[in-house]
């Protein structure tokens, strides 16, 4: 692909009329790109500078821009363009509100700190402690029949025998309970079919057999759910002072006790929130419900930007410092100090969290509107 043809792609996936074939070709090229060593080729895209230049614009053009396109999210130009620039050596841009010119870093990184990774303990029903991350792969347990398998990926998967199931007929529920440290992630594929994703810092307490007339489970943090279909037994999750229920469906759940409010995004099928002391309300796919203080909100999102940590990323769009910090703390595990709030900063901006902290810090740096000290795993927010 020559300069010319690379700009003519970028101007369509900017202003969001780029067909299904443009976006598979320019996805195929920057596959392409990532995997030489020469990583960026001035002989046919110009200097890396003035490529990070136009970016820049095109970017400030499209966030003061009368019209928007809704077809096309704001976020998902973002990502566009920061993954141009993670292939140019910049990393990421961050933009606040007042989208000032990029500034040099002041952050000062004593020492780097790697992103999360799969880790997480397992408690069995009788106590006993595993360490998936630690494990090796295959049968780490059985349980009433039930064979617990960690896969090479670090997947962990529930396998029922029928000798199992007549033999467990009758008999009282038994929990285990997966969690995940700060600095860890994990995926858990259920007795009953049912995938769960964690994210740092969550824990999810299950039966180990679902027996009864309900399968139901507990969450603290955010887990994105596909759940198994069985009419005969609605799926529930009890979480931060609600209960959801569904036959089966795709959903993702934050409810994380140090935030503000806890959220519960749909992204296919239907399903029944109760809010406790409140009334029941059924969501629709795209909708997400906020609860706060005792109460809930309902409205629209963007399904894929509420799953960017599921796929990787990291996606902030117009969001508060503390809020991004947050995040930062529980994947980095990392402890936060503050010798300031800057409550009334937004950021808007996109990174993969496969990066070490400093690529976020400086994103956030370059604004000119915060900085950091990162100590050991201690970060100073200045």
């Amino acid at each position: 692909m020559q300069r010319t043809d690379f700009f003519k792609l970028l101007d369509r996936i900017s202003d969001g009329t780029a067909s299904d074939e443009d976006i598979v070709r320019y996805h195929g090229y920057l596959n392409a790109l990532q995997k030489e060593t020469g990583a960026w080729d001035e002989s046919r895209l110009g200097a890396k500078t003035a490529m990070e230049q136009v970016i820049f614009d095109r970017i400030a053009a499209e966030i003061h821009g009368p019209q928007l396109r809704r077809s096309f999210p704001l976020w998902k130009k973002m990502m566009v363009a920061a993954t141009i620039l993670m292939i140019s050596g910049i990393g990421l841009y961050f933009y606040n509100q007042h989208l000032t010119s990029l500034s040099s870093p002041k952050t000062e990184i004593v020492n780097d700190v790697k992103p999360g990774s799969n880790q997480a303990v397992l408690t069995l029903a009788n106590g006993k402690r595993i360490i998936l991350n630690a494990s090796v792969k295959g049968e780490i347990a059985e349980q009433s029949g039930i064979s617990i398998k960690k896969t090479a990926e670090g997947q962990l998967i529930y396998t029922l025998s029928d000798a199992g199931t007549a033999a467990n007929i009758g008999t009282a529920a038994a929990f285990n309970t997966i969690e995940t440290p700060k600095g860890g992630q994990y995926q858990i594929n259920l007795p009953d079919g049912t995938r769960v994703w964690l994210n740092a810092a969550s824990s999810l307490k299950y039966p180990v057999r679902f027996d009864g007339k309900e399968r139901k489970v507990s969450l603290q943090g955010e887990g994105y759910f596909e759940v198994a279909k069985d009419k005969l037994k609605p799926f529930k999750v009890s979480s931060g002072g609600q209960e959801l229920e569904v036959l089966g469906t795709h959903f993702n759940i934050n409810s994380y006790a140090d935030e503000p409010s806890s959220k519960t995004t749909l992204l296919e099928g239907a399903v029944r929130l109760s809010p406790h002391g409140g009334q029941d309300l059924v969501l629709s796919p795209g909708q997400q419900a906020v609860l706060a203080s005792g109460r809930m909100k309902v409205g629209m999102v963007d399904p894929e930007e509420v799953m960017a940590w599921k796929n990787g990323n990291f996606v902030f769009n117009d969001e508060g410092l503390e809020s991004i910090m947050r995040k930062i703390s529980r994947w980095y595990d990392v402890e936060l100090s503050y010798q300031r709030k800057p409550s009334d900063l937004t950021f808007t901006g996109v990174v993969s969290r496969s990066k070490n902290i400093s690529a976020v810090l400086n994103a956030l740096d370059k604004t000119g509107k915060v900085h950091f000290k990162v100590e050991g795993k201690k970060v100073t927010v200045w």
